[in-house]
């Protein structure tokens, strides 16, 4: 198992929209996530500074492809689409 973290900034005008899109992240989404080894996932919003940390346990055997295979998700490209502005 492998532990991975991140750290990404919001634009100040787009933190409640990306808390909503957020607080009901796509049923399709979440399989995904799951079928790609990735377990645990956890993002946290620090206000005012507007920083996410995202934090989740991969536990697969090659990483390189199971990111390969989400990003060719074409639901996960659309939820990505909609979240990027954010």
């Amino acid at each position: 198992m492998q532990r991975m973290g991140m750290v990404l900034g919001l634009k100040p005008e787009k933190v409640e929209e990306y808390v909503r899109l957020h607080a009901a992240v796509w049923p399709d989404v979440l399989t995904m996530i799951s079928a790609c080894n990735i377990k645990n996932y956890s993002i946290y919003l620090k206000r005012p500074e507007n920083l996410l940390f995202s934090y989740f346990e991969y536990h697969g055997t090659d990483y390189a492809a199971d990111m390969a295979k989400m990003a060719a998700d074409p639901k996960t490209q659309e939820w990505w689409s909609v979240c990027m502005p954010c």
